[in-house]
């Protein structure tokens, strides 16, 4: 079992909140953590229909029933829920309840309806770095073919078995709770593309006419990776500097051992010689940031660099007015060329930037005039 960094701000937001939402992709270890942050909370799982039903006849007497908290997992399944918690912690504000979810739309679907302003929301990814532990005799390799879920790490699972399993329940169920699929394969096909895609800027256009498949229907699908936590889009960065700066999004997974499963790539040895391997890297190193903002409770603050030249940043923090702006390199060894763009980015920018690092896979760390090269394993928290 791990300890997860978001546990404390939710014990913490408890304390000033009638209502916690807990979303995130399914087998991150959401039921685990709710359980762990509030153990004497009541547990129920509206996945089980014939539970949904009988709760369903009497809910307000039901979530009255549990004065000591509830925990309401997969709440998008009783939509109904939503409006009689809202009645329900504005007649008792000292009422407490977790309503969990693998699917964020739904969720926040039926949040927004019912229950704005009232409810506290918090994301769960899979395990961060941190979360992992000591992981010094574990290759970036084995980290990436592996993945961070859980079922891989604490159960020992095979990662094969775990994110085949994982697809299969995904496409099934949380992908037909959000739209109408009805080409499977088409969908499963998109998925795939997406994977060998990572690191680069989303075009649908390119995508619908591989897949044949209207444009529309591919933005449509790229909302349902996002909703359902398969995929997220790294937004552009804009500052009135007078460049032309690109509009488009760069797509990344929330995952990285599903990107290896998605792409056939079924062992660490594999991956070590694969074309995309310096992608997946950078997907692992731009999701684990992510994965730090989130389990603390703040936002997104990640953003990319590229001007009409191809002046590229891979990823910038934005503090306020300050700006932190890293090179990812997967490369075991410090080249100078890595701080080329880094140095062109803080010309332009001057005291606005905090500071310029190099997030490689070696072991080397050192500083170098005006920029920094740290190990992955080191990621600064901004």
């Amino acid at each position: 079992m791990y300890n997860r960094t978001l546990q404390n701000n939710l014990t913490h937001l408890a304390e000033r909140w009638s209502v916690i939402s807990v979303t995130g992709p399914r087998q991150s270890g959401k039921t685990t953590l709710c359980k762990m942050a509030f153990p004497e909370y009541h547990y129920v799982n509206l996945e089980d229909i014939s539970l949904r039903s009988m709760i369903a006849r009497d809910i307000k007497s039901y979530l009255l029933a549990y004065p000591n908290g509830l925990i309401i997992d997969e709440a998008q399944y009783l939509p109904e829920v939503f409006s009689y918690v809202q009645v329900v912690v504005d007649e008792n504000p000292s009422l407490r309840y977790v309503l969990s979810g693998s699917s964020d739309f739904l969720l926040m679907q039926n949040i927004s309806q019912s229950l704005a302003g009232r409810v506290a929301v918090k994301r769960l990814l899979p395990l961060s770095l941190e979360e992992l532990g000591n992981t010094n005799d574990i290759s970036a390799d084995e980290l990436m073919y592996r993945g961070f879920y859980p079922a891989v790490w604490g159960d020992k699972k095979e990662p094969t078995e775990v994110y085949d399993s994982y697809l299969s329940t995904y496409i099934q169920r949380d992908v037909r709770q959000i739209i109408n699929l009805k080409d499977l394969s088409a969908f499963q096909k998109f998925l795939t593309l997406c994977a060998s895609r990572i690191g680069n800027e989303f075009n649908a256009s390119a995508i619908s006419n591989e897949l044949g498949l209207s444009y529309k229907t591919i933005q449509e699908w790229l909302s349902v990776l996002e909703a359902s936590y398969v995929a997220f889009t790294l937004q552009p960065f804009f500052r009135n500097v007078g460049k032309r700066l690109t509009k488009t999004p760069k797509l990344y997974f929330y995952d990285v051992g599903l990107v290896c499963f998605l792409l056939g790539i079924h062992s660490a040895d594999i991956l070590a010689v694969h074309p995309l391997r310096g992608a997946i890297f950078e997907n692992m190193v731009i999701c684990d940031m992510l994965k730090d903002r989130y389990h603390r409770g703040l936002s997104n603050n990640l953003f990319f660099y590229r001007d009409k030249s191809q002046r590229e940043v891979d990823v910038l923090q934005e503090d306020g007015t300050k700006i932190y702006a890293y090179e990812i390199k997967s490369a075991m060894r410090y080249h100078p060329e890595f701080v080329n763009n880094l140095d062109y980015f803080r010309k332009l920018y001057g005291d606005d930037v905090a500071s310029t690092q190099v997030i490689f896979s070696g072991t080397d760390e050192f500083p170098i005039p005006n920029n920094g090269i740290i190990n992955f394993r080191h990621i600064p928290k901004n």
